[in-house]
């Protein structure tokens, strides 16, 4: 096992002011009505028209820290755990601490990104760093904007997808407390690269060879198919080592938090690892998938609505662009 004395000390969260229903996106996105809740299982979701990134990504900050019971002054370090940027230069950790009212205090701030499971590479490479004593307190904030960069030409993904921030705050486990990390994994297989991508704007093709004749490589594509079928085929034995490596049987866990992605594949893949419903964390209906945020939003609603408790093992699994695996098992 790889434990490691680190606790979640606070949670908080952001949705941007525009609810869009999925009647409005049945309209969108140009389909008969009904067509959108029957492939998505997202009744709304959440579009940021007049915020950025680091705007909401600083108030699920401030959220957190109020829940910790804490203030900036009591935080080591601010990583970004998002799978989108609000711009390339600079890292959009330094604009949340900017936007927190904090861009002179000097806390290290920077960013970690592995799309969808940024928010649990950030915290299994953190809580390292906590657990050695390099920082003693740290905010992890997945703020996502997804709606900026959607395809509305494939209509399956466009449907799907959500915007929002939530932040986690994280430190060391109290000498009264059983708090901790128990183990984690990734493993990433590089030929489902070209599954969920956006070719453009980086060194490769960059924004100056953008024309209406690249438009597309500059939006979001997914083959949610082809990602399903390499996912379910990995997934189970990748569940398997964790388990193994943890000592843990599913029936050991409270709760499962996994990636909100589609409802058929989350639905699909609990049967296959023979997750119940009392155990899964399923919030997609109410927010869309939030890319990075998901799995933390996840998180935050299994807390305010007390589906778990201090003590309880928790799973916290997903999938991103890579195609990547990627889990936790942390006792609350």
């Amino acid at each position: 096992m790889q434990l490691r004395n680190v606790s979640i000390l606070g949670t908080g969260k952001y949705l941007p002011q525009t609810c869009v229903t999925s009647d409005e996106m049945d309209i969108k996105l140009n389909v008969k009505p009904g067509w959108v809740l029957k492939k998505t299982d997202v009744k709304k979701r959440y579009f940021a028209i007049h915020e950025t990134a680091s705007e909401m990504g600083a108030k699920a900050a401030l959220a957190a820290l109020q829940a910790s019971n804490l203030t900036f002054e009591d935080i080591d370090c601010l990583v970004c755990t998002s799978g989108t940027s609000e711009q390339i230069i600079p890292c959009t950790a330094a604009l949340i601490q900017r936007a927190m009212g904090q861009g002179y205090s000097g806390k290290p701030a920077f960013d970690i990104n592995s799309t969808c499971l940024s928010f649990i590479t950030g915290l299994d490479v953190i809580s390292y760093m906590i657990d050695a004593g390099r920082y003693h307190r740290v905010l992890l904030i997945s703020t996502e904007i997804a709606s900026v960069g959607l395809n509305w030409e494939h209509k399956e993904s466009a449907a799907l997808f959500g915007d929002g921030a939530v932040a986690v705050v994280v430190g060391r486990t109290a000498s009264n407390s059983k708090s901790h990390i128990i183990c984690s994994a990734m493993e990433t297989y590089g030929d489902g690269a070209t599954l969920s991508e956006i070719r453009g704007g980086g060194t490769k093709q960059p924004s100056q060879e953008y024309s209406l004749a690249t438009k597309a490589d500059y939006s979001f594509h997914m083959n949610g198919k082809g990602i399903f079928r390499m996912a379910s085929k990995l997934m189970p034995a990748f569940v398997d080592r964790l388990m193994t490596s943890s000592n843990t049987r599913m029936a050991d866990i409270q709760l499962v938090i996994p990636h909100q992605g589609s409802a058929m594949a989350v639905r699909i893949l609990s049967r296959k690892l023979g997750i119940s419903d009392d155990q899964l964390m399923f919030i997609t209906p109410d927010h869309g998938n939030t890319i990075a945020a998901s799995i933390p939003m996840g998180l935050h609603e299994a807390i305010i609505q007390k589906r778990i408790h201090r003590g309880d093992r928790i799973l916290m699994l997903g999938t991103s662009a890579g195609l990547s695996l990627g889990g936790i098992i942390f006792e609350y």
